[in-house]
């Protein structure tokens, strides 16, 4: 049975921007480590178009975008859009009912399934079906952006943090 886990860097205000703020080295190389770990990720359209431009190497990435954009590729990907028509490789697209889906591969599928996107997360734990929540806590504050929760924060226990390279606090949290 698969676990699923969201989780995204957040700034101090609550925000969440793939692109409004870069992670440092080490918590780069943790991202890598942790998506060739994982047995997939479960994509909203928005974060999915955000991160398919890895679908294609570019000259000017160092040797850790590079490694990322590999360990992305090979990993299996579902994206939920009823708007998109197709996906790149390695990409299932789901385009209805989203709950039997879900229900389904948490059951079909051993290991991590990661969650991307905020209102994708939502979604799933409105649904009861996140199992834990990862905050990556890096010292930035936005002023706005897209929060880290759609809505109203689930009722959640603490279990776990871990201080990762120059500035990153993950802090683990479960439903209850």
């Amino acid at each position: 049975m698969a676990k699923f886990v969201f989780g995204m860097k957040q700034s101090l205000d609550g925000y969440v921007d793939h692109e409004a703020f870069e992670p440092g080295v080490e918590l780069f190389r943790h991202y890598i480590e942790q998506v060739r770990a994982v047995s997939g990720s479960i994509y909203g359209r928005r974060m999915y178009e955000v991160m398919r431009y890895r679908d294609k190497d570019e000259p000017t990435w160092n040797a850790d975008r590079r490694d990322f954009a590999e360990a992305w590729r090979a990993q299996p990907k579902w994206v939920v859009s009823r708007t998109l028509t197709s996906v790149g490789p390695n990409a299932t697209l789901v385009k209805d009912d989203l709950a039997s889906f879900a229900q389904h591969l948490k059951k079909d599928v051993a290991g991590e399934i990661r969650i991307a996107g905020p209102e994708l997360a939502h979604s799933l734990g409105e649904l009861g079906l996140i199992d834990a929540y990862q905050i990556y806590l890096r010292p930035v504050v936005q002023g706005k952006g897209k929060p880290f929760f759609k809505a109203a924060r689930p009722k959640l226990q603490f279990v776990a943090s871990e201080g990762i390279g120059e500035d990153a606090l993950r802090l683990t949290y479960i439903p209850v």
